[in-house]
């Protein structure tokens, strides 16, 4: 897949403190890609200096293979962490005017921000000061104006921050969608169950370095467990007698089953379903929280 964001060592510190580490990342073109990682783990750093808002001190950031310019950087939307809005504008002026600043001419700009009121539930709204919106309405507000000049790129950090159930599922979908016209997002978070059900691929950063990147798929493969859930009526002191079954505890509704070392899963399985009736029975997949704990408490432990 062609790359469309890509860093190459960038680093960056602020005094004594070093707040991203030789950071390489890419960011293959029309995907979804999740830059994850506790709080204080430099994401945020990381997504200032793909904005240039700070400059790194070392490596390259590119964009579609050219440098990160001033004028590169037009080609991105960006929604920060921290909002900002003018408060005292109208909703509909505030859009037109952010759409301006992007670069479009006034009847398209007001044509737009119509647009993006109407699809965000926020047509009733286009009078009303910024002021008088609620927080949810704000932000989906902010989130129009960074994506209103239909971006190549879209920087998201933190975006379901404020946001009810109804507001995140159609910012979601709204990503989906985006990725579908051959645009690309980069969206941070520590919402890991976010980032599981949207991303193509991720990079996990922790104390300003890389801990894992790649696709979900291939993040979940070098992470596999040795491991089976098995759907079955039995209890633990029977699922002990099968060879290649290490222990077994309940796990909502199922069994965990760690197998033996040197045992294998096509063996197991047909062990089991030799003995038991069994319902189902599959690979034990972590989710990407449990992967996401396990890589920051190893990397904790690896620079104690």
């Amino acid at each position: 897949m062609e790359t469309h964001l890509q860093l190459e060592g960038v680093s960056k510190s602020y005094g004594s403190v070093q707040a991203v580490r030789a950071l390489s990342l890419v960011v293959p073109r029309g995907s979804v890609y999740g830059l994850l990682g506790p709080n204080g783990a430099g994401k945020t750093t990381t997504i200032r200096m793909i904005m240039r808002i700070t400059l790194p001190d070392a490596g390259r950031l590119l964009l579609g293979g050219e440098p990160i310019t001033d004028d590169v950087r037009e080609r991105i939307g960006y929604l920060p962490e921290e909002r900002g809005l003018y408060r005292k504008m109208k909703a509909l002026d505030h859009l037109a005017f952010l759409a301006e600043v992007r670069g479009l001419r006034r009847p398209e700009a007001r044509r737009r921000a119509r647009a993006w009121l109407e699809r965000l539930g926020l047509a009733d709204k286009a009078n009303a000061k910024v002021e008088e919106l609620s927080k949810g309405m704000q932000q989906k507000v902010q989130f129009a104006g960074a994506v209103i000049h239909d971006p190549e790129l879209v920087i998201l950090d933190e975006p379901f921050t404020g946001l009810d159930p109804i507001a995140t599922r159609q910012l979601k979908d709204d990503l989906v969608a985006m990725r579908g016209r051959g645009r690309t997002v980069l969206f941070s978070t520590h919402v890991l169950t976010q980032a599981e059900e949207l991303c193509d691929a991720i990079c996990l950063i922790n104390r300003g370095r890389v801990v894992l990147s790649g696709s979900l798929a291939e993040v979940r493969a070098r992470h596999a467990r040795h491991a089976l859930r098995l759907v079955a009526r039995t209890d633990a002191a029977a699922l002990a007698q099968v060879p290649g079954v290490a222990s077994a505890r309940p796990d909502n509704g199922a069994w965990a089953i760690e197998l033996s070392p040197g045992s294998t899963s096509a063996a197991v399985i047909r062990a089991l379903t030799a003995r038991l009736e069994v319902e189902a029975v599959e690979p034990l997949v972590d989710s990407l929280e449990d992967i996401f704990v396990r890589s920051v408490e190893a990397d904790h432990g690896a620079l104690a």
